[in-house]
């Protein structure tokens, strides 16, 4: 019964903590055609000209680091996408996997090309670290999973 008690509690305080969240939140702008409406206190965005200001060029920065990151996703599923099934789940996984990780070491190599958090840039130089081994001793495993059943 008291852990009933302590879940119901916990319940109301989370649910006060959501309800102050969304008081206090701004309003999302409403959408027209893939923009936001501007009231006039906002400064549209998109220019294409080539007298951007520093922020018109960050945000060109953050769109050419997304469609590299993108574009290293869409690598990595295409070769997901290639992988035949072998009808051995431990095969599959391991042949899916491949493809996965070279793809979280793509995005990580993308992330030390662009980002600048430092926090995220270790974490992006230890999933290529992580990754890589990995990466290493599933095709040691396959390796050797060929080599034993050659010759049976």
């Amino acid at each position: 019964m008291r852990e009933k008690t302590r879940l119901t509690a916990l319940l109301i305080l989370l649910a006060g903590i959501i309800a102050a969240f969304l008081i206090s939140a701004d309003p999302i702008p409403a959408q027209t055609g893939g923009r936001a409406q501007n009231n006039g206190n906002q400064h549209i965005g998109n220019h294409t000209n080539g007298n951007q200001d520093s922020g018109n060029n960050r945000r060109d920065t953050a769109t050419q680091d997304w469609a590299e990151l993108m574009a290293d996703m869409d690598r990595m599923h295409a070769a997901m996408d290639s992988v035949e099934r072998s009808g051995d789940s431990d095969v599959d996984f391991v042949r899916l996997m491949l493809p996965h990780h070279q793809g979280a070491i793509d995005m990580a190599k993308t992330q030390l090309l662009h980002g600048r958090d430092p926090q995220m840039r270790r974490l992006a130089q230890e999933i290529v670290t992580d990754q890589q081994s990995e990466i290493e001793l599933m095709q040691l495993w396959l390796k050797q999973r060929d080599a034993l059943t050659s010759k049976k």
